[in-house]
């Protein structure tokens, strides 16, 4: 049996992070290298420059026109213009030297021509005017940069003008980057099943890029351990750094540590944060090697947590230092008292509280990464957080972009993503950001004051209306007048595969197949649930009925992977994942807001948007929506 690695000790962060500098300081040295000016950009000063000439180099014209002697001029007045003969001045451009005995300079727009290359001045000059003094900016010998300076472009023009060509900077490190995997494939490769595109290491590429070392991306290792070995050796001896994805974990064929363990040195395999776990910090003769985990998020936080700070301190780069601001939390967060947690979260200002609402916490949604505006710590020893919290937030953004979102929380819509991209573009530093819970989770959200608006479509069994009813009934006992911004009618119904394999073709034939839901508090799911009571079908006869989806999206994958026979979902999804769609009716998808929030600048934008003919030739594209009062405003 292939032997499986065992965590026999997991460290806090702060212990591991400690415990790996010690060894690196103490056997790496920090290298520096003489690199031409021109090529500076980014890199960190070794020690103090010092300035090689003087700029100017010389006297010269400030201005285009005449250099005179000043004492020469003193006559000079209005009524009384005076005359300088050719001998008395010469004709000068920005830049040129002014020589002795001539120490001013005369604009040209203030020169009256006369003849025979005779000019009038109107007025004196007095001593160095329009003149930049040898040395003016720049004196020989005086301090350009300090050490330890990231050199900028406004730096690299100084220093050439001091007639400095070359620097000694920090050496640039040389990344090695492997993929491991016998699954992983290119993402160029065909697919096939079991295949999984490869990304990671092109996610560190760019990360290494952006901290100032050379990314080099060395391709995919299969799970073969003589592969591995020779291939880590090989880079430990030509790199300065290594970094290995995947195989750091537990698994019989998770070689990296083993590796590490015959080449070098294992520091710590192990760490308490979640996610990101497995990371292994090891080093290879002098040759740091990271060894982090093949799921994305945990990837990406162990990069942050571990690589980042070392590649910082190789380089003796400044760390960077993630903007925070205290946030609300929107929602109860349970983390275990193991793990130091980072939750990815979404950001915006609602009444002038920051509110943050948590994303999908799974090690493998990379997506919430994206989404993520940002991330709340939960720190080790600590069993969670509860909603309405003050929460620290380590940002992604900017805090003017926060400022300007308008916050969505509520039920999933292509639409959303359409306003998204058209927002920032119609109207500048304006945006969206959405969270998908569910409709009725959405008005809860609203109702405590956690989002700007909620996009809902609830139906009323009692009138057969949406929305209106239950925002009436939900906000009854608060004294905020509620308004309701309209959105699309969209179309409801079965979204199957292609060809419709089954012959599903209404409600009552899902109970012989397999289904896949919409959250609790979805109206898609209250739509079902209406249509399952009219049908007289019981929940406990439709296989997969707690099978949930969080979009529908969500629904429509499952159903074109073959893990579900059918799912409740709208058009617009069936038809984006290429797949048949039975329409059981039309629903009106709006979003409820409060009235005082109507003004704001970013909703006005975002009624602006759902009124736009681009956004509704964008969305009737789709298929399956309707426009009757698109962006009109019902005030409850």
């Amino acid at each position: 049996m292939a032997k499986r690695n065992l965590y026999l000790k997991v460290l806090p962060v702060e212990e591991a992070l400690e415990t790996y500098f010690a060894a690196i300081k103490e056997r790496v040295r920090i290298c520096t290298e003489i690199v031409p000016v021109i090529h500076a950009l980014g890199r960190i000063t070794v020690s103090a420059v010092y300035a090689k000439y003087n700029s100017p180099l010389y006297n010269s014209a400030a201005m285009d026109g005449v250099a005179v002697v000043a004492a020469n001029t003193k006559e000079a007045c209005d009524f009384k213009p005076l005359v300088l003969k050719k001998d008395d001045y010469y004709v000068v451009d920005t830049g040129d030297p002014i020589k002795e005995p001539f120490d001013a300079v005369i604009m040209a727009e203030d020169l009256i021509e006369a003849e025979d290359g005779e000019i009038k001045i109107t007025e004196p000059a007095s001593s160095w005017q329009h003149v930049r003094p040898v040395g003016e900016d720049i004196v020989a010998h005086e301090l350009i940069l300090t050490s330890n300076h990231k050199i900028r472009p406004i730096d690299i023009g100084v220093l050439l003008s001091a007639g400095i060509t070359e620097i000694e900077v920090y050496k640039r490190l040389d990344v090695a980057i492997f993929a491991t995997g016998t699954e992983i494939i290119e993402p160029t490769a065909q697919i096939e099943e079991g295949s999984i595109i490869e990304s990671n290491s092109r996610m560190f590429e760019g990360l290494v890029t952006e901290q100032g070392a050379a990314a080099h991306r060395l391709g995919i290792l299969k799970d073969d351990y003589a592969l591995i070995r020779n291939a880590v050796k090989d880079a430990a001896e030509k790199y300065d750094f290594v970094l290995v994805n995947a195989g750091s974990s537990a698994g019989t064929e998770d070689f990296t540590v083993h590796v590490l363990r015959e080449l070098g040195e294992v520091f710590v395999h192990g760490v308490a944060i979640k996610p990101g776990k497995p990371v292994i910090l090891g080093m290879v003769g002098n040759t740091p090697v990271v060894g982090l985990p093949g799921y994305p998020v945990s990837a990406y936080v162990c990069y942050q947590n571990f690589v980042r700070p070392l590649i910082d301190f190789l380089q003796n780069a400044p760390s960077a230092q993630s903007e925070t601001v205290q946030a609300f939390l929107s929602k109860r967060l349970v983390s275990s008292l193991k793990h130091k947690e980072y939750v990815r979260v979404k950001v915006g200002m609602v009444d002038n509280k920051i509110i943050a609402t948590p994303l999908a916490r799974g090690a493998g949604a990379a997506m919430s990464l994206v989404r993520a505006d940002g991330f709340c710590v939960i720190e080790q020893n600590q069993e969670g957080l509860d909603a309405g919290d003050k929460v620290t937030v380590e940002l992604c953004r900017s805090v003017q972009e926060i400022e300007n979102t308008v916050v969505s929380i509520g039920s999933h819509d292509l639409i959303l993503d359409i306003i998204a991209d058209m927002l920032p573009n119609k109207f500048k530093n304006m945006y969206l950001s959405s969270s998908h819970v569910g409709s009725l989770a959405g008005l809860m959200a609203l109702k405590r004051g956690e989002a700007h608006i909620a996009p809902i479509h609830l139906l009323d069994e009692a009138t057969g209306t949406y929305n209106i009813p239950m925002l009436k009934k939900m906000f009854t006992d608060l004294c905020r007048p509620m308004a309701l911004i309209k959105g699309v009618q969209r179309v409801q119904g079965i979204i199957v595969p292609k060809g419709n394999p089954k012959q599903i073709q209404k409600v009552e034939d899902i109970v012989k197949h397999r289904f896949v839901n919409r959250q609790f508090g979805a109206g898609t799911r209250v739509l079902f649930d209406y249509l399952l009571k009219q049908k007289g079908i019981a929940a406990k006869d439709i296989a997969g009925y707690d099978k949930e989806a969080s979009t529908h999206m969500a629904v429509a994958a499952l159903v074109q992977s073959g893990a579900a026979d059918c799912g409740m979902g709208i058009e617009s999804a069936a038809r984006a994942m290429d797949l048949d769609f039975v329409a059981v009716g039309h629903e009106e998808y709006d979003f409820a807001i409060e009235k005082s929030n109507l003004e704001l600048p970013h909703i006005q934008a975002f009624i602006e948007v759902l009124k736009s003919d681009e956004f509704q030739r964008k969305v009737r594209q789709m298929g399956g929506y309707e426009f009757p009062q698109c962006g009109e405003i019902v005030l409850l």
